[in-house]
């Protein structure tokens, strides 16, 4: 198998109140460990099999569905976990503070805008924040899809994500979206925004 599914950095109830562990456990095992399971599945016995998840995801459309859905599935969970933390929160700090303050006018500016592309995702998907050859740019994908992909509409680098995705939420918030995306800020972890975007 190329890809495992990775432990969580931190215990399924460290993000409590905000994000509870019952759907942290079930997010994690469940729905990452189906895509993982199911990503291998997808390239076993092809060329994809050695390759790093981003040459994978570069090239996407020439590859199945089961391949676009799964290998966005399994990065793109990668990532959200890796940029949440049980002490998340605040505001940006660094590099990413200033680059947010030149791009959007302040960091209230960001976060209305990014609360509202993670709002209004009709359906299933993700809200970014990326950064595309220096500019930061805010966007949703559908599904599984992320800016990584030759099929995204916006490509980059990825900086932040928000799972928008019922199961990433129902269970505390149920239809609320606005307020599961209100929780999310009480948790990013900045530190590792700022280290992504340091390594660009």
């Amino acid at each position: 198998m190329s890809f495992e599914l990775k432990k969580l950095p931190y215990d399924y109830d460290a993000l409590e109140p905000h994000i509870d562990k019952m759907t942290m456990e079930i997010h994690h095992t469940k729905h990452h460990g189906a895509y993982t399971n199911n990503l291998n599945k997808a390239i076993e016995g092809t060329d994809l099999d050695k390759m790093a998840i981003e040459e994978i995801l570069k090239n996407v459309s020439k590859h199945s569905p089961a391949v676009r859905n799964n290998g966005g599935g399994y990065y793109n969970h990668n990532l959200f976990w890796s940029i949440m933390s049980p002490r998340g929160g605040g505001k940006p700090f660094g590099e990413i503070s200033k680059a947010i303050d030149k791009h959007f006018g302040s960091f209230d500016g960001f976060k209305e805008k990014f609360s509202n592309a993670a709002a209004t995702r009709f359906g299933s998907g993700w809200a970014w924040l990326v950064d595309r050859q220096g500019e930061l740019v805010i966007f949703s994908t559908p599904n599984q899809d992320n800016p990584l992909m030759d099929v995204s509409e916006i490509k980059g680098n990825p900086l932040l994500a928000l799972d928008v995705w019922e199961h990433a939420y129902y269970l505390k918030y149920q239809n609320r979206r606005p307020d599961y995306i209100n929780s999310f800020w009480h948790v990013v972890n900045w530190e590792e925004v700022e280290n992504r975007f340091n390594l660009l």
